[in-house]
């Protein structure tokens, strides 16, 4: 257990660099037990919601503008940088012929370690697999890593310590809470994100403690990840609960800008493998304190429709719970819309005060001339949990699994697969694994044999 940290500001941590190293590092050496308690407690932020309440109220909270990133219009990373380049871990991907990775989003909790480690536990089990190819290669977090303003003191009980035992690297798009900004402090918006997610080398951040994970390299709040099999375009939602804001007059539209140029390169180069979508505020809740960022999601569109491509799958946190969407647009193609917001901070249900339960599927916007069918297919807004995705050539399937489910428990309680070249949903093709061929060598010897009588 570390020591309890002294108050030194966050500015005055944000000004020193932590221990550069030539290589990353993503976990402990070993597997250590769960903490029972956080190091630094937790301090109630009621004096200052009171006053981000009445500013809501007087419409005074504006979308916050943020550092550009690195790398110009289309800020990218890929896989291979994040990993430092290990060709032998590259080649086993590639030839394996598929990638697993995780997401779950609004992972922070303020209240104690139980429900994060919940989560992460049940994570890390992923990693003990008979087979190598479905083992997760990444972590890809939805916002909301540190409650309630991100603050540098928190990192450590809300990120590091959780997720000790990870084995692979962590990638995260901001949400609300990691750049918002207690009226009652002086600090810059995404501060402690950036120092932790956005390093310029791989270096142990201050915020980490004696941890040994290194800071991740991500080239800003926006950017391009490109992994084998996928490539995932991560946008910066903003600061308001609600709605997400990713262009105004406010912060500018440098993110469309850098949408339309992801795009098109998709578009020149071909692209032909799953195209994510990963943000904070989701465009579709079913119900809930949360409710549709629909000018964002208007703005995505027109990009979309512009340049002729579109996600495969979109990916946010925000509300606490699980929910599944399908949009089915004009052409007759599908795009699954998830909501994984139940990462280890408080779940929020979708039925309150005396409602009846809400029954899935269920048509929550029909079509018409201006707007796609879009399809409540599933929800969990009981439990914490995190997505499984799992990409190859042909297919890119996403599985939802509630951590209450433990360790021993490798079957999804819910799925979607999608056919990357129709754009349909589709029966998952899993891939051979040798029982396949197993089966055909059983065939055949069954069929050389005598028969009695």
């Amino acid at each position: 257990m570390p020591k309890k940290r002294s108050d030194e500001s966050s500015a005055a941590r944000g000004n020193r660099r932590g221990r550069i190293l030539a290589a990353p590092v993503f976990s402990q050496p070993q597997p250590t037990p769960d903490p029972q308690t956080f190091v630094v407690r937790h301090a109630s932020d009621t004096a200052a919601y009171k006053v981000i309440d009445e500013l809501n109220r007087e419409h005074k909270l504006k979308a916050l503008p943020f550092p550009p990133p690195r790398g110009g219009t289309e800020p990218r990373l890929t896989f291979a940088e994040v990993v430092n380049n290990n060709q032998k871990l590259l080649d086993t991907i590639s030839e394996s012929g598929q990638i697993v990775f995780h997401a779950t989003g609004d992972c922070g909790s303020t209240k104690g370690p139980a429900t994060q480690n919940e989560v992460s536990d049940k994570m890390v089990s992923d990693f003990d697999e008979a087979d190598p190819a479905e083992v997760p290669q990444f972590n890809f977090l939805l916002g909301d890593i540190v409650y309630s303003f991100g603050e540098a003191q928190y990192y450590y009980d809300q990120f590091y310590e959780p997720y000790r035992n990870y084995h692979a690297p962590i990638l995260a798009a901001a949400g609300n809470h990691d750049g918002m900004v207690s009226p009652l402090k002086h600090e810059k918006s995404l501060q402690a994100f950036l120092r932790n997610f956005c390093s310029d080398c791989f270096q142990v951040s201050p915020d980490a403690g004696h941890l040994s994970r290194t800071a991740q390299i991500q080239p800003g709040v926006f950017f391009t990840f490109e992994a084998p099999f996928v490539r995932i375009i991560a946008l910066y939602s903003n600061t308001l609960e609600d709605p997400g804001v990713i262009a105004d007059r406010h912060i500018g539209n440098s993110q469309l800008k850098f949408l339309k140029a992801a795009l098109l390169r998709v578009k020149k180069e071909n692209y032909r493998g799953a195209l994510l979508f990963a943000h904070h505020h989701p465009p579709y809740v079913a119900r809930g304190r949360h409710g549709w960022s629909v000018e964002m999601q208007q703005q995505i569109d027109t990009v979309c429709h512009e340049v002729g491509i579109w996600p495969h799958a979109d990916l946010a946190g925000h509300a606490h719970n699980y929910q599944r969407f399908t949009r089915t647009r004009s052409d007759g193609t599908h795009i699954p819309y998830i909501v994984c917001g139940n990462g280890g901070h408080q779940v929020q249900r979708l039925t309150t005060n005396g409602q009846p339960p809400l029954r899935a599927p269920q048509l929550l916007q029909a079509a018409s001339k201006d707007t796609d069918a879009v399809v409540l297919e599933s929800y969990d807004d009981r439990n914490f949990g995190y997505l499984r995705l799992v990409a190859n050539a042909r297919q890119l399937r996403i599985e939802y699994h509630p951590a209450v489910d433990g360790p021993n428990t490798k079957t999804p309680d819910d799925q979607v697969t999608i056919d990357l070249a129709t754009r349909q949903l589709a029966h998952y093709v899993a891939r051979d694994s040798g029982i396949p061929a197993l089966a055909e060598r059983i065939r055949q010897f069954a069929q050389v044999q005598p028969r009695e009588g």
